[in-house]
């Protein structure tokens, strides 16, 4: 789960231990901006290199230089740095080192000026993710953009390593004329909440599931790897593998990769491939920091909806790991996925406790000075209609009124439409228990239905919980539609 921070000098990184410093080094050496090598590490691994050993893609270390039948990245670094690519495997400093000097490369290829802002990077990160389908390369790339706008934190061992909420604007290029992945919510074809992107022809089997065989298993699986690298490879036509759905760490976002009809690749027997839908997770097996609330909720609803579909009971007969399929080689999802809270959410049982949403139009929940207009052009509205206004050097907040029935940790989503003119770096203040915290949203994207901006501890009480501010660098008009605060 990630920790939302406040953009100031004082807290914009914790700088200790070995790979703080690896990181600081490298940027300096290969003169990338050291947050955004951070965040894309962050986005990769959670800073994990895993002992050396490689993604389901064939990536390696805290910055997954992939080695694989169509991307040699592992060994572009090498080549760059002089050190051999068992280092890279295994040491850790060496594979930031390797990382920077890949997107340092990347940026002379794609003519990156020296003096180029954090916002100008954002095709070189596109590049880096070795996605062959642009869509899925600004998938990437958007992802690393939503952290640094949010902020992160994340572990190293002991060592703790942050990036502050940053106010940028991604300057996408060629990238805006890609499909918006987080657009296509309706093009599922069997679970209307998720996005449809599909696998490679040759990585599963076209099916008439269930008229050629009988769906009665649900599959757990754990990517081994990021969410755009999983969709990315699941694309690659060497890969020979697939699953039905891939779920996002971060927020639980949900991409269809094969139709429910058909028998994807996941499950390593073949008998049970033909007989179950596989669902992957974002993340690695032996680090649970990946494995967040949000995430388990959007799975288990998945889960549930396929159950009620297929007859599939739902008990652990009827849902199991990818270790318990016969013959399994694989020990996913590992032991610190938990069961009785999955099992829990699939049932019914141990859900949201609270939950309210507060629209722009909620009677006497919402208020914003008259500088903010109103809008019926986007049908992504919430509601009726929603509130926009010009980006200004002054606050100026639209504020979201709650009543919070008790103090504790409260997940904050929002909604909005998104269009290209509006606003790349809109700043939402959340009032927290320890002062007023601020995340940066894209709104250009991700719109048209639930996002969450975090997790923050809330005060109990009636009080104006999350504002919108016009108070950025960013461009566009910033948008207030609504908002869900949740427990």
């Amino acid at each position: 789960m990630l920790t939302l921070v406040l953009p100031t000098a004082a807290n914009a990184t914790t700088r200790t231990g070995p790979l703080t410093a690896a990181f600081d080094q490298a940027a300096e050496t290969y003169r990338v901006p050291r947050d955004l090598l951070v965040t894309i590490a962050y986005a990769e691994t959670h800073f994990d290199g895993h002992a050396g050993q490689p993604s389901a893609s064939g990536g390696y270390g805290v910055m997954h230089l992939v080695s694989n039948p169509t991307a040699k990245v592992l060994e572009k670094a090498a080549g760059l740095t002089g050190l051999s690519k068992r280092a890279l495997r295994n040491d850790s400093g060496a594979n930031v080192k390797g990382g920077a000097a890949v997107l340092r490369a990347y940026a002379d290829e794609l003519g990156l000026p020296a003096d180029a802002g954090l916002g100008a990077w954002y095709p070189v990160v596109a590049k880096y993710s070795n996605a062959a389908d642009p869509a899925t390369a600004r998938l990437y790339a958007d992802t690393v953009y939503d952290f640094l706008g949010k902020g992160l934190t994340g572990a190293a061992g002991a060592e703790q390593i942050s990036v502050a909420a940053q106010n940028v604007t991604a300057e996408r290029g060629a990238y805006a004329e890609a499909q918006d992945l987080t657009a296509m919510a309706a093009m599922s074809p069997d679970y209307p909440p998720a996005a449809w992107v599909a696998a490679n022809s040759g990585n599963y089997t076209a099916s008439s599931r269930e008229s050629s065989y009988n769906i009665d298993r649900v599959i757990i699986h754990v990517t081994q790897g990021s969410y755009a690298g999983t969709i990315s490879w699941f694309q690659n036509p060497s890969a020979n593998v697939s699953a039905h759905y891939v779920i996002r760490s971060s927020d639980g976002a949900v991409t269809q990769m094969v139709r429910d009809k058909d028998v994807a690749w996941h499950a390593g027997n073949w008998s049970y491939n033909t007989r179950s839908i596989g669902i992957e997770h974002e993340g690695f097996v032996d680090n649970p920091s990946w494995f967040t609330d949000a995430m388990y909720r959007s799975s288990a609803a998945l889960t549930a909806y396929l159950c009620n579909k297929y007859g599939i009971p739902k008990t652990r007969t009827g849902i199991i790991g990818h270790n318990e399929v016969p013959g399994a080689t694989h020990t996913d999802p590992g032991r610190y996925w938990d069961w009785n809270k999955y099992m829990q959410y699939v049932t019914g049982g141990g859900g949201t406790t609270w939950s309210t949403i507060v629209d722009n139009a909620t009677d006497g929940r919402f208020t914003a000075s008259a500088n903010w207009g109103t809008s019926t052009y986007s049908t992504q509205r919430h509601g009726a209609d929603y509130r926009f206004a010009d980006p200004v050097a002054a606050s100026d907040a639209a504020w979201f009124k709650a009543s919070i029935p008790s103090s504790g940790t409260y997940n904050v989503e929002v909604w909005y439409p998104a269009l290209p003119g509006y606003n790349s770096s809109a700043p939402y203040i959340v009032a927290t228990s320890s002062g007023n915290q601020t995340v940066y949203v894209d709104q250009r994207s991700g719109g048209g239905g639930w996002r969450s901006i975090g997790t923050f501890s809330l005060n109990a009480g009636d009080y104006n919980v999350v504002g919108v501010s016009r108070w950025t660098s960013g461009t566009g008009l910033v948008i207030a539609d609504a908002v869900r605060i949740s427990k």
